[in-house]
């Protein structure tokens, strides 16, 4: 089953050669547009601007215009006052062909680069360096990346039942709230079966084995995610306060160490067999094998469906979620058997465009950020600009993904995108795995290891749902009104 996916769901292999990052001699080589500003009053106002007057879609949209580029300087969050040591001049990419830059590893290296020039303590992961902060050239990224593809690897006979099996429990339980109330939200059972799920999958572990873990362990990771990430990401809460209490210091770990302890002692204690492995196979220290482990499920996995799959049951909402629905329920309906597996997504083209669409316009992660190794030249659709070493690109994929060089409509959900020989064509545009869709995950790169498996799960997760109901209907604010049972 695991030799099948990457065969099905990745066309060409590798990340963007030297070839393509290559700035053909046509262009015109132009100096980047775009200013930081003064010290300190210039990185303020572009926080500002970034968080509270404009909004972070709007502050790269408004600098093109005003650059006339969509490759230009300018500042991104965390800033002064508190925030020592971040430097938040960046080069912002935009474009696909800019962007692809990012996932060149012999023009930038990644190193502490997860969510720009700012990192989050290490007391969040144990005193140690996880791996999505270590540079592909690091050794221990080889050895921690490999932990990570084997316990992918090894899931895959378990991973489609388990899922299958989760999901029942998740919408029994939303049916149980709608037949007491009318409504019911399905955010926090998404997550709780999200944790469940994942946790058997990942660590080999029954939650139920830890009463707590199985009520709270999904809430002790959204804290841990949120304290890490707050001085970046835009919560929408009242303004200024937003700014004054959540933008302006990064929060102490000791707000969540006991939570995060907790999960802690839990994957030590449930993934026994997976930790043996990280250390007797892959050289980790214990520690390493731990925390590493909790990351790979609490951050990478957890918290990336947890944003992703709401969205996606969101493009399912409204008058045009109606038509979707249908589409998508009779692709599912005509060819799914008795039971689903990863042989299933194959013949289910519609299905794979409406997530491949979801991803392009809604990337679980919105930025990605690379460090220039070396001095090299960097081409944009009509220009070429120098880069120098240590310079920092930053790229918003919501951006970059409604190129409309590369995408027709780029601002419209079209469901069949990503169907047909020119669908299959789109894909090497599509970013969001930290690297193309066409790329195979490697230790010699920074791509999600995981790019297969998530794609996959949420094809699986649209034809559960379309094999239990026959619609679906939504309310606000990530409820649901009513379920229509498949006759």
């Amino acid at each position: 089953m695991s030799v099948m996916m990457p065969k099905m769901m990745s066309i060409s292999p590798g990340m963007p050669s030297p070839a393509v990052t290559k700035p053909p001699e046509s262009l015109p080589l132009r100096s980047i547009p775009g200013s930081y500003g003064w010290p300190v009053l210039g990185p303020i106002s572009d926080r500002l601007d970034y968080f509270w007057f404009q909004g972070t879609e709007d502050f790269f949209r408004k600098r093109i215009e005003k650059n006339k580029s969509t490759v230009f300087r300018t500042n991104v969050p965390p800033t002064f006052p508190f925030f020592t040591g971040v430097n938040p001049n960046v080069v912002a990419v935009l474009d696909c062909k800019s962007f692809a830059h990012l996932f060149d590893m012999e023009v930038v290296e990644k190193k502490n680069v997860l969510v720009g020039d700012f990192m989050p303590s290490v007391r969040y992961t144990g005193d140690i360096r996880v791996c999505a902060y270590l540079d592909a050239s690091e050794p221990q990224h080889s050895q921690v990346k490999s932990f990570a593809m084997d316990i992918l690897k090894r899931s895959s006979t378990i991973w489609v039942p388990t899922l299958s099996s989760k999901l029942d429990t998740m919408w029994d339980s939303i049916e149980s709230k709608l037949s007491q109330s009318g409504s019911a939200s399905y955010l926090v059972p998404l997550q709780q079966f999200v944790f469940c799920f994942l946790s058997r999958c990942l660590i080999g572990a029954d939650t139920e084995a830890s009463p707590e873990i199985a009520k709270s362990g999904y809430a002790m990771l959204d804290l841990w995610l949120a304290l890490q990430l707050l001085p970046t990401v835009n919560i929408g809460f009242a303004q200024p306060l937003e700014e004054i209490f959540l933008h302006s210091f990064p929060y102490p770990f000791a707000l969540v160490s006991g939570g995060y302890n907790k999960v802690a002692k839990f994957v030590e204690e449930e993934g026994k067999e997976v930790i043996e492995r990280g250390v007797a196979e892959f050289k980790l220290s214990r520690q390493e094998a731990i925390h590493n482990l909790l990351f790979l499920l609490g951050f990478n996995a957890y918290g990336g469906f947890s944003v992703f799959f709401p969205t996606l049951l969101g493009k399912l909402a409204g008058d045009d979620g109606a038509a979707i629905q249908v589409k998508l329920r009779e692709e599912v309906r005509a060819n799914t058997g008795s039971t689903l597996s990863f042989d299933s997504v194959k013949d289910l083209e519609l299905v794979r465009s409406f997530v491949y669409e979801t991803l392009r316009l809604s990337p679980p992660v919105p930025l990605q950020y690379g460090r220039a190794r070396k001095d090299f030249l960097l081409s944009s659709h009509d220009s070429v600009y120098e880069i120098k070493k240590g310079e920092l690109l930053c790229g918003y994929q919501p951006l970059a993904m409604r190129d409309p060089k590369v995408f027709a409509d780029p601002e419209k959900f079209v469901l069949d995108r990503f169907t047909k020989d020119r669908g299959n064509e789109l894909l090497s545009y599509l970013y969001w795995s930290n690297g193309p869709q066409t790329g195979s995950p490697s230790v010699s790169n920074k791509q999600c290891p995981a790019k297969d498996y998530v794609t996959l799960t949420a094809c699986l997760l649209v034809a559960h749902l379309f094999r239990r109901y026959d619609s679906i209907k939504f309310g606000s604010s990530g409820s649901i009104t009513a379920v229509e049972r498949a006759k």
